[in-house]
């Protein structure tokens, strides 16, 4: 019996034994594979959603946050040559002429679009691909104007009215992206006769300041509760973020959109890869994410911002208090391209001097 049972203790160490063998001969597991993106600095997406996409492709995302949008857009094109990252996000169709001017994309022609609308594929060569949309929009302070008995207005010739002198801010289109997308819309409202309904709104007493932050938590009443205009060109989707970050429950939200026909003007936000890129198959990869379901259901709660896929769900405040109009001001990529800089001087000229 004792000579059987070390004859079973040395099948089993030989056995270990191999084992050992197999595991010091196996190759070390391949480290994860790290991709950039370029994004603009109010991109935002949840931990949970990056965490899935690493883990399903063996990868490392670096997010490189560049400024604004314009900012971002400068600088990849002036680093095209040596590219900082792989994939760019957050070009949009107020610029996206200029991105397509510089080549600074590859193409690439996602399956995922097969579920994106026509409407929002403005690149026919699939360089660079539609992620979100959200509407610029004019809000307005609810309790001020139930306070003061005054009626909405519910056009941009409304607001040059004498009862509304003094009540808008809007950003500076030189500096802002919504400032901007609203110049944009009165340019589509107005054709070139735009220049005298900015004239007007001076008349009237519009403020205008560098950004979007000043804007609306300086200036706007409607969310410090402490600003002089009870009127500011933000987003349709703000009065949901007014419930959501409440310091106290709301049962409704304290302001509202403007949606009248062509009070707002829609952005498009686009994704492509950079040209240069030595992780194109991963490229490719991240782009299918952002436009699948995962991505695009984290998107409305992080930028507050639609998705581009009909599929994804939204979230409860958003179907609440997001409003969308039903006729936004259109002007295409081509039109932006040929006259962007010409208005933004133009309107310089005139309401800031």
């Amino acid at each position: 019996m004792k000579h059987i049972t070390f004859h079973l203790s040395l099948s089993t160490f030989h056995f270990l034994f191999s084992i050992f063998l197999l595991a010091a001969c196996a190759p070390a597991p391949a480290e994860p594979q790290t991709i950039t993106i370029m994004t603009h600095d109010s991109f935002s997406v949840s931990e949970s959603v990056v965490q899935s996409f690493e883990e399903a492709n063996n990868a490392k995302i670096v997010f490189l946050q560049s400024g604004d949008a314009g900012s971002v857009l400068n600088r990849a094109i002036l680093t095209k040559d040596t590219p900082l990252a792989d994939l760019l996000f957050g070009v949009d169709n107020t610029f996206l002429s200029r991105a397509l001017e510089a080549d600074i994309f590859e193409p690439y022609a996602s399956p995922a679009l097969a579920e994106i609308p026509d409407a929002f594929k403005l690149d026919p060569s699939n360089r660079a691909l539609p992620v979100d949309y959200g509407d610029v929009c004019i809000n307005y302070d609810k309790k001020y104007f139930e306070e003061n008995a005054l009626s909405v207005p519910q056009s941009l010739e409304d607001l040059t009215k004498p009862e509304y002198a003094n009540l808008l801010v809007v950003e500076n289109p030189a500096t802002s992206s919504p400032g901007l997308a609203f110049l944009l819309a009165t340019v589509a409202h107005f054709g070139e006769d735009y220049l005298d309904y900015w004239r007007a709104l001076k008349d009237n007493g519009v403020v205008v300041v560098d950004g979007w932050e000043t804007a609306y938590y300086t200036n706007f009443s409607g969310s410090s509760g402490r600003g002089p205009q009870p009127m500011v060109v933000s987003y349709g989707t703000s009065p949901a973020a007014e419930v959501i970050y409440a310091e106290t429950p709301l049962d409704d939200a304290p302001t509202a959109s403007i949606i009248g026909p062509d009070t707002c003007f829609r952005q498009i936000e686009f994704v492509g890869i950079l040209k240069g890129t030595q992780n194109r198959a991963l490229a490719e990869k991240f782009v299918d994410f952002m436009l699948g379901g995962e991505f695009q259901e984290d998107v409305p709660l992080q930028m507050f911002v639609y998705p581009v896929n009909p599929n994804a769900a939204f979230p409860e405040e958003f179907v609440k208090y997001a409003q969308a109009p039903a006729q936004t001001a259109g002007l295409s990529p081509s039109e932006i391209a040929a006259d962007r800089d010409r208005w933004i001087q133009e309107w310089t000229d005139v309401v800031m001097r």
